[in-house]
């Protein structure tokens, strides 16, 4: 299917394949450590009461590093579960 999509090899295809992973648990190690710190600052803006605008934007900035994080995370269980369906084919 990709070599219809991509005019490439195999071999080429698995590596570009590889370092679109890598880039992709590099997204996925960033924002967690942005959620952790977003989610901290949500926090202490809602102990210290400060402004609603202060703790809109402090939950604001914790949804963006979830939204991030669930789109990486659906294309690597995508690629996982493809690669998988892959190996079950050609193994059966």
């Amino acid at each position: 299917m990709a070599e219809s999509i991509v005019p490439m090899g195999k071999k080429a295809w698995y590596k570009w394949s590889f370092y679109i992973n890598v880039i992709l648990f590099l997204i996925i190690a960033s924002f967690i450590v942005l959620l952790i710190l977003d989610s901290y600052n949500a926090g202490y803006v809602s102990a210290n009461s400060f402004s609603a605008t202060d703790l809109s934007n402090a939950w604001l900035h914790v949804l963006r590093d979830l939204g991030f994080l669930a789109v990486a995370l659906a294309l690597v269980f995508f690629q996982f579960f493809r690669n998988l369906s892959l190996i079950r084919r050609r193994s059966l």
